[in-house]
């Protein structure tokens, strides 16, 4: 039978039964697909993604390779399984608040908590992985706190699409920050400074207002919450008004 053209990456995607569908296997008490992906998390949390593969978990786990294809096919699986275990950190356990408000707060919060926790999870997320069981729950929580505000379908992915590119966006320039050896608090003054060119130029008095931002300081949880109660402050604002042309902006 002649070997198919297509790009392995593309073969294991079309598979019919995805990863969670599938039976767990294992004879080994030790190797669980819990333990397999909790080490691989933990692999990439500290080195990144690409530090990720079968025989780099396997020999952390002190198993053979072919010992974790008992549970996983391909590194594929293992990566979507890793994104779905990071998804459940941000579901909001006992149940939303009643407040729209309050409700899209906590799980932005709990977005970006995950993905400073996380910093592979952004990039996982952008190689479009197979949503997993906690991943759908994620959406369907984000979709009812939007349903706390409107029933407008439309309007509900618009609102949890807008929100989550505040998130996203905030989250990546604090990894950034992290990346350039800043606090946490984002004190990035000092690092700005050190390049000798941006240090004159600041010093030149051309730049009053960045000099004054960069006195206070960027990027802590209260600029983070008070980027959201803006946003959210205009979304409810342009829900009561029904939005300008009856429909949220595209």
């Amino acid at each position: 039978m002649a070997e198919s053209s297509e790009p392995p990456e593309r073969r294991e995607r079309a598979r019919p039964n995805d990863v969670w569908a599938r039976p767990r296997g294992g004879r080994r008490p030790k190797l669980t697909r819990e333990a397999i992906v909790g080490k691989a998390i933990e692999i990439a949390d500290a080195e990144g993604l690409e530090a990720v593969s079968i025989r780099r978990v396997a020999s952390e786990l002190g198993v053979r390779a072919m010992s974790l294809y008992t549970h996983i096919e391909a590194k594929e699986d293992l990566l979507d399984l890793m994104y779905d275990v990071v998804a459940e950190e941000v579901l909001v356990e006992d149940g939303l608040p009643d407040d729209w408000r309050a409700a899209m707060v906590e799980i932005m919060r709990k977005e970006r908590a995950a993905g400073l926790r996380h910093p592979w999870m952004f990039e996982l997320a952008g190689r479009s992985p197979r949503v997993g069981p906690n991943g759908l729950r994620h959406a369907e929580q984000s979709m009812a706190a939007a349903a706390r505000l409107t029933d407008d379908p439309k309007e509900m992915l618009a609102i949890v699409t807008t929100v989550d590119h505040y998130m996203l966006g905030f989250v990546l320039r604090e990894q950034r920050l992290r990346e350039m050896g800043t606090t946490p608090t984002g004190e990035v003054r000092p690092s700005v400074l050190e390049q000798a060119y941006v240090r004159k130029l600041l010093e030149s008095g051309d730049f009053p207002h960045l000099n004054s931002v960069l006195d206070a300081g960027l990027f802590s949880q209260e600029d983070f919450d008070l980027g959201l109660k803006w946003l959210l402050d205009g979304i409810e604002h342009g829900h009561r008004g029904k939005w300008p042309s009856a429909s949220p902006p595209t």
